[in-house]
């Protein structure tokens, strides 16, 4: 089993790109879609059909062209759970999941924390969304939360480890993510990889991207349960259709 999960900054604005050409070659059995900034009713569901993706779930925010999460499915789930029913974070569109016999996934998109305020919410954010997935694990051990968590964990995670006081990489931030991982969650990527210093996403500002000048923002956690069964877990940097890439984790059920 094989699941992308991909912060397309716009997904109008990736389909312009040739985004449905890039995921009928990438071909995932589900991608995570954080940042649709679009609704339901806005796209065509016949474009997704035609790249082999029949089951589409979206999750889009109360205020329109802001935020959003989706999931594509080749195979149909035996369950869709559109948001937390926390309300304090479902207004933005930020969690959906789809369950399957093996395993359960969830497109989370954590917020950033770009001014006081947004870091607030951003930490009352991260407090509810780990007692939730603490909770959920109870009743759905194979649980996979991919997503845009907008932190990076490590310095191993950043081109440039001695920014200070930037969100995103702030010592609190950081210390959550350990939590979060130390509750019964595996970094797919970094378990695979432990030594390999790859980004998923770059600033628009000074070529960035160009100079690899990137932060690992983006994570498939997988639940110790699930640890013996990962396969591969890997970055697409050669995937531009945002200011993010897709990242991968792939299953041997």
């Amino acid at each position: 089993m094989k699941i992308i999960s991909y912060n397309v900054n716009g997904i109008r604005a990736a389909l312009k790109k040739g985004f449905i050409e890039w995921l009928q070659a990438a071909s995932p059995d589900v991608i995570c879609i954080q940042e649709t900034k679009a609704q339901k009713d806005q796209l065509k569901a016949e474009d997704f059909e035609a790249a082999g993706y029949p089951y589409q779930y979206w999750f889009s925010a109360d205020k329109k062209g802001y935020s959003g999460v989706a999931i594509f499915c080749k195979k149909e789930p035996n369950h869709v759970a559109y948001g937390t029913g926390i309300e304090t974070m479902d207004f933005e569109g930020r969690n959906i999941r789809v369950d399957y016999d093996e395993v359960s996934v969830m497109s989370m998109y954590l917020p950033s924390g770009t001014n006081s305020d947004r870091l607030d919410f951003k930490f009352k954010y991260m407090d509810e969304i780990l007692d939730y997935a603490t909770e959920l694990r109870k009743t759905i051990p194979n649980l996979v939360i991919c997503g845009d968590y907008n932190i990076c964990h490590e310095a191993i995670d950043i081109h440039n480890p001695k920014m200070k006081g930037v969100s995103g990489f702030l010592p609190e931030e950081r210390d959550w993510l350990s939590k979060f991982i130390a509750s019964g969650f595996i970094d797919s990527f970094r378990f695979m990889n432990p030594e390999r210093q790859e980004y998923s996403w770059w600033s628009y500002r000074a070529n960035a991207r160009a100079n690899n000048k990137g932060w690992r923002l983006d994570y498939c956690m997988v639940t110790e349960a699930l640890k013996e069964k990962i396969s591969r877990a890997y970055i697409l940097p050669d995937a531009k259709h945002s200011d993010h890439c897709p990242v991968v984790v792939e299953f041997q059920f």
